[in-house]
């Protein structure tokens, strides 16, 4: 049996009652919501807001359970949204989402089912919160929208965008760029022995630079994410398909040492089932085992958007996975039509980047950010997702 959306639906929705709901509590289930409180991390200053990590069970028949990390909001969170971040004023609930990565865990064999990377699982599960509310009345939850960033949606066009902006920022030759253009089709998972080839020779280029940021310099010590580990060359088309997220040059070292050590994880009530593997940022194994993803996410978002949901998809400028070009072809696939123009937005006296609204649907850049565009610019990050939060158009004058 699989982790499908709906058991993950079925524990947000368990959580989200048990955080929102504190003040008629019962003695018992006051004392578990204590039990996951954190307070305090090793080498962490103090801070002004409560948060709390552990677990939450998604398939208790298969003993699967995902670790969660949740921070309260500094001011009234009781009146203040839940913000689920997968991988600012509101509540914010991090899921280590699926099972058998970081310290999220599974006693059966590997079995991954139905989510995929962010573009994927966020709109999926947003499409079971919405599918499920309408029939719902213990528990509705009210959602209202959903945001992604540089996010796999489309395999089509988020490949044929990855080699366009590769090209465009003279990262590849024009007879690498003409080689895979001619010999790949991106709508297909099996490819030509040239298109392997040529895709090849894209990915040895990415070997000397880093792919998640385009103008910032590798960690000098290296990551376990080198070409040999993390693009096996006899399987790179297929591997690439399906690649995380992740960046700050050094941050997967930093992040595993510090993850990794005993007083953490108390602190964080992680590891409680002695997982027999060490946490890391990507699992390799996941990766590898995962066969059932859909190749479009693209009517599933067209859904939400015709259903009312606030869709706001935004992409760091600099990074070379799931670059702006692909975002962009993506977006010109659904066919919406423009409601304001391209357009600047600002973060003070700079230019934050562009963005530009169709019909149910904002797409916003943000200048200098990679990948992971929060561990860039965070003052810009914090722009953005207060504004989505508010549901505000960013400001397109200086301030």
């Amino acid at each position: 049996m699989a982790l499908s959306p709906h058991a993950l639906y079925l524990s947000l929705c368990i959580f989200a009652i048990l955080l929102w709901a504190s003040r008629g509590l019962d003695p018992e289930t006051r004392a578990l919501q204590e039990a996951d409180r954190i307070w305090g991390l090793p080498g962490q200053p103090p801070v002004n807001f409560r948060q709390y990590a552990g677990y939450v069970t998604v398939d208790e028949s298969y003993g699967k359970a995902l670790f969660y990390w949740f921070f309260e909001a500094t001011h009234k969170p009781a009146e203040k949204p839940l913000l689920l971040w997968l991988n600012g004023a509101a509540n914010l609930l991090f899921l280590e989402s699926p099972a058998d990565v970081g310290f999220s865990y599974s006693n059966t064999s590997l079995d991954v089912h139905g989510d995929n990377i962010t573009g994927h699982y966020v709109p999926q599960l947003a499409e079971v919160v919405f599918d499920e509310n309408k029939v719902a009345k213990a528990n509705y939850i009210n959602l209202k929208g959903f945001i992604i960033g540089n996010a796999l949606m489309d395999y089509d066009t988020d490949f044929r965008g990855m080699i366009d902006y590769a090209w465009g920022h003279a990262v590849i030759s024009d007879k690498v760029h003409h080689a895979i253009m001619i010999n790949c089709d991106f709508s297909k998972l099996n490819q030509t022995t040239e298109c392997l080839n040529a895709f090849n020779e894209y990915n040895a280029v990415y070997s000397i630079i880093n792919m998640y940021s385009l103008y910032t310099p590798r960690c000098p010590n290296g990551t376990p994410f080198s070409k040999s580990s993390m693009m096996p060359q006899n399987s790179n088309f297929e591997v690439f398909r399906k690649i995380p997220a992740g960046y700050d040059p050094c941050l997967q070292n930093y992040a595993t040492t510090y993850f990794n050590r005993p007083d953490v994880q108390e602190a964080l009530h992680a590891n409680v089932t002695k997982i027999p593997r060490p946490w890391s940022l990507c699992s390799l194994e996941v990766n590898g085992a995962w066969n059932d993803s859909t190749f479009s996410i693209l009517p599933i978002i067209q859904k939400l958007i015709d259903g009312g949901l606030r869709v706001w998809v935004f992409s760091g400028d600099t990074d070379g996975r799931v670059p702006v070009t692909s975002t962009r072809y993506t977006l010109n696939k659904l066919g919406l039509n423009i409601t304001e123009d391209w357009t600047p937005w600002y973060n003070h006296k700079e230019v934050g980047g562009w963005t530009i609204a169709y019909d149910g649907l904002t797409f916003v850049t943000v200048r200098g950010a990679g990948h992971q565009v929060p561990t860039f610019v965070p003052d810009r990050s914090l722009q953005l997702i207060k504004h989505f939060l508010a549901n505000e158009k960013l400001p397109s004058v200086a301030f």
